[in-house]
């Protein structure tokens, strides 16, 4: 079991992992391996103390090299749950799990937010893993909303179980390709059901399905971690980047704004000196 688990690799994650290796502490890093996309397409970063006018490019390897040197790996994952399992937290992606002791959240910020009734539907009809709930759903009819064109190959997987899939690619020059795929180039508005889901509603249309799988490259932390609490998107801390749940931490864009690369590395330092002393006091 780990000490610590960290998910997330923008500038708060890579903090916090820097911090834990200087003190010692056996944890896993989850997530991009390179890095947060958000730092690597910064055209300048001005206000980041010691740097002057550096590109997000030359922050992404200033990074990449301290990691490097720290000895610090990441491991390539995409996180589907993170579950409090009394006394120590279970960490899933996709079909592998993993447990710790803590866990730091540095999720950032959701880029497109959820659809009306999307985290109320959760676990009821709407899924975030292919691999894990697509067997739920063979021969049925299913939608799948797909922000990114890295996910497809999922979309792919469950239009190889389901009876039909409405495709909902919300970008361009989408490739998915199948006898029963019916593309809906159209904006997901609601989600509506009774105690499950029934149908996806847009701005133009409605589809009566019997799932709906929502494949983002990001997910709300507040979906993440059920009964964690959060409030206008953002996780709830107090100054030691503690949450309502007894070792989760959250640290970065994801507890709120300003929404800077400074706020985020000093916040991951503290969730990590927390951790710490949560590991001690649970010796």
């Amino acid at each position: 079991m780990y000490d610590c688990i960290i998910i997330g690799t923008g500038a708060a994650g890579v903090s916090a992992a820097l911090t834990l290796r200087a003190r010692g502490k056996n944890f896993l890093f989850l997530g991009n391996p390179e890095l947060s996309s958000k730092i690597n397409a910064a055209e300048k970063i001005s206000n980041y103390p010691g740097l002057c006018e550096v590109s997000g490019a030359q922050l992404k390897e200033a990074f990449s090299s301290q990691l490097k040197a720290a000895g610090i790996e990441i491991t390539p994952a995409q996180v589907t749950g993170v579950y409090d399992m009394g006394g120590h937290i279970g960490v899933l992606c996709g079909q592998q799990s993993y447990e710790a002791k803590s866990v730091i959240l540095a999720t950032g910020v959701e880029a497109v937010k959820p659809v009306a009734g999307e985290l109320e539907y959760l676990g009821r009809g709407v899924s975030y893993c292919a691999t894990c709930d697509g067997m739920l759903y063979k021969g049925k009819k299913i939608a799948v909303v797909c922000t990114s064109k890295s996910m497809e190959e999922e979309a792919e997987y469950l239009a190889s179980l389901a009876s039909e899939v409405y495709f909902v690619p919300l970008y361009k020059d989408a490739e998915l390709k199948g006898e029963n795929v019916h593309y809906i180039k159209d904006m997901p508005q609601a989600i509506e059901g009774k105690m499950r889901v029934e149908r996806l509603v847009f701005r133009n249309s409605a589809i009566d399905v019997d799932g709906i799988f929502m494949l983002k490259s990001s997910m709300a932390p507040s979906a993440l971690v059920p009964g964690l609490k959060s409030e206008g998107g953002h996780v709830l801390t107090d100054r030691q980047m503690r949450t309502n749940i007894n070792g989760v931490f959250a640290a970065g864009d994801c507890t709120g704004k300003p929404y800077q690369y400074a706020k985020a590395v000093g916040e991951g330092n503290i969730a990590a000196h927390t951790v710490c002393e949560f590991l001690a006091e649970r010796k």
